[in-house]
């Protein structure tokens, strides 16, 4: 199963369906009742697609809206919790390379710097040379650098995580796991986790201080995100919180894995958070308030990502919009959480939605089409 967002990110048709539960709310700000009454019929049908729990939220001029539906335990009527936390997973990538881009705004690094200036002898073995990788590929995933996240148990059977849940990872054991592997072949786009990873330590070699302090004092406390942290090897969720479900390697059995020592995935998919967070950090990064004009475009910029059927830039993909034009998002998977989050490129308008189970075949495609529909202010 993929584990922190690697599934295409391709929109599909979902039809609206009910819900077991329904809860809707309206933030701060005046936003439409038809606004609130699509957001609605968009959360049930992510429900509908077979999942145990849904939250979303839409952030707009005109104000905010939020949904949700399901429980927040399976099995039971607990309510889904108002700015529920969750893992992100995958969206965790876009903190890093906003952070990555500030050092180099600063003038503290390069995006052509090879991986063994920072990282001397780090990235060697079975074809793999940091000496031939730049920390633009990184951000890329252009480096063909082979994939750690199949490669801890924790993440890949049930027997795996029952056992590694609470394990501990350093990101140089995670980096030298991955070189156990060989290079992945050819020249292309090819999703790795490892790239994110090493962009963590990088930004620990330029900055001599962690990945978590840096995405903390750069982005989480500047932008007030109070339900967004960067938890190290801390295994449970604080706070408002769903359960999360997973079903491994199709069984028709879900495993609860809410507690979760995140450190495997530390640069890569390792962040808590909330729609209400996500949604303002979306804002505030294609809004232009995280980074210089310069850095922003150099984020924007793609290369096709083939895999995912979208373009790929340093760590956000570029989605066609079914209105015309196209929207920046990095949707995160960890275990049981889902998320699908995006902005309109002129960081106007954001959509974010979360879901505490892997649900249906249907269910990436309606928690797709909701990230569509509210970007596009169709009613």
């Amino acid at each position: 199963m993929p584990v922190f967002g690697t599934r295409k990110w391709v929109r599909g048709a979902a039809a609206l369906g009910g819900a077991v539960m329904v809860l809707l709310a309206a933030a701060p700000g005046e936003a439409a009742p038809g606004a609130r009454s699509a957001l609605q019929q968009e959360v049930d049908a992510v429900r509908a697609s077979g999942v145990v729990g849904v939250g979303a939220e839409v952030l707009t001029p005109q104000g905010d809206v939020t949904a949700r539906a399901g429980t927040a335990t399976a099995g039971t009527g607990r309510a889904m919790p108002a700015d529920g936390r969750f893992r992100i997973g995958s969206a965790t990538k876009t903190f890093t390379a906003a952070v990555v881009l500030q050092l180099v705004g600063e003038g503290r690094l390069s995006l052509d710097d090879t991986v063994e200036k920072w990282l001397p002898g780090v990235v060697r073995g079975n074809g793999n040379d940091g000496r031939a990788i730049t920390v633009r590929q990184l951000l890329q995933h252009t480096s063909h650098v082979p994939d750690v996240a199949p490669l801890v148990p924790a993440l890949n059977t049930a027997e795996g995580y029952a056992a590694g849940r609470y394990r501990a990872y350093t990101p140089e054991q995670l980096v030298a796991l991955a070189m156990t592997q060989p290079r992945v072949p050819g020249d292309g786009w090819t999703y790795s986790n490892t790239n994110y990873t090493l962009a963590a330590m990088v930004i620990g070699k330029v900055t001599g201080r962690s990945w978590a302090q840096e995405v903390t004092d750069r982005i989480i406390r500047p932008l007030g995100l109070r339900d967004t942290s960067a938890p190290g090897a801390f295994p449970y969720v604080t706070g408002p919180h769903a359960d999360a479900y997973a079903t491994f390697n199709g069984t028709s059995v879900p495993t609860d894995v809410t507690v979760l020592d995140p450190s495997m995935a530390v640069g890569s998919g390792a962040l808590i958070s909330s729609t209400h967070d996500l949604a303002r950090f979306y804002t505030a990064l294609l809004g232009g308030r995280l980074l210089a004009p310069a850095q922003l475009a150099e984020m924007t910029s793609t290369v096709p990502a083939p895999d995912l059927q979208v373009d790929y830039g340093l760590g956000l993909g570029r989605i066609p919009l079914s209105c015309g034009g196209s929207y920046y998002a990095h949707p995160g998977e960890l275990l049981g959480y889902h998320t699908w989050g995006g902005v309109t490129a002129d960081g106007t308008r954001s959509a974010v939605v979360y879901a505490t189970s892997d649900g249906g075949p249907d269910t990436q495609a309606a928690m797709s089409d909701l990230v569509d529909r509210e970007l596009c202010g169709v009613r």
